[in-house]
């Protein structure tokens, strides 16, 4: 399962600097203020071996500690962003990129110690740290993110009305469907959505009757609807990138813990209810 993720990472490690020397303005949008080309393209080889290459490696080979020195590789890469962004003043969509990236191989190379069950909670306290979750992940996903976007590539939302209160209605939709999710986790799982912190009982009831996974489908949905009021392909792609990686990564690592603590239970809801489209009967 780790291999596929590394894959897709040095997939879009080569896919970043490819677009980088073809797109001009793709370029301009990550670069640091007053930092220069020369400073910024000293980066390639180290992406290109540390990250792309030892990634294709350990997909194939699981040598012992390569993907620390990939996770190695990466923070300094993202302490180096966050200096520069301080002394700059800019070239925070490169910083959150490289954060993001860290925090993804964090995922990857701790993924076990992450996936923990919640201590036995009263509903109130576990209602307290679900809407604290939500609202941190909303504030990165939902406002940071798509401000960083907006602001490096001069978006401006539409002029047309239409995209506008459809952008509306589709987020107050996908919204409720999270916020419905997170309640069903608190109420009939006791526990909270962090992997950290998991229900002690499956969770089928609610949205979750539906899809297995509608706290995701719920995100991607409000970045889509983000996207339709801006009328931008970079955000859409923003989103279809995270249902991307959520399917090839998070899922498979997220199921088989799944497995392991609900066995045969889980396994049966598996079988009878789709992943990401609610199925007709």
């Amino acid at each position: 399962m780790k291999g596929i993720a590394y894959l897709v990472q040095a997939t879009l490690v080569f896919l970043w600097w490819i677009t980088l020397s073809l797109s001009d303005s793709f370029y301009d949008a990550f670069q640091f203020p007053g930092l220069g080309k020369m400073a910024f393209n000293s980066f390639l080889l180290p992406d290109i071996l540390l990250i792309g290459i030892l990634s294709i490696i350990t997909a194939y080979k699981r040598l012992a500690y390569i993907d620390h020195i990939i996770l190695g590789a990466f923070a300094f890469a993202t302490l180096y962003c966050i200096n520069a962004s301080i002394l700059s003043g800019g070239g925070y969509l490169s910083t959150l990129i490289m954060t993001l990236g860290l925090s993804y191989n964090i995922f990857l190379v701790f993924n076990k110690k992450m996936f923990k069950t919640a201590a036995p909670n009263s509903i109130l306290w576990n209602g307290v740290k679900t809407f604290i979750q939500i609202m941190c992940v909303w504030c990165i996903t939902l406002f940071i993110i798509p401000a960083l976007i907006i602001d490096t590539f001069s978006l401006s939302a539409t002029d047309s009305q239409i995209l506008t209160v459809c952008s509306l209605i589709l987020f107050i939709l996908f919204s409720g469907i999270g916020l419905l999710s997170a309640y069903h986790m608190v109420t009939r799982g006791n526990g909270t959505p962090l992997p950290v912190d998991q229900t002690n009982n499956l969770v089928t009831s609610g949205p979750y009757k539906y899809v297995r996974n509608p706290m995701a489908v719920a995100g991607i949905g409000q970045g889509i609807s983000i996207s339709l009021l801006y009328n931008s392909y970079h955000i859409a792609c923003y989103a279809l990138l995270g249902a991307i990686l959520w399917q090839l990564v998070v899922k498979p690592l997220e199921e088989a813990d799944m497995l392991r603590r609900f066995g045969d239970e889980y396994a049966l809801y598996q079988s009878r209810v789709s992943c990401w489209l609610p199925k007709i009967n």
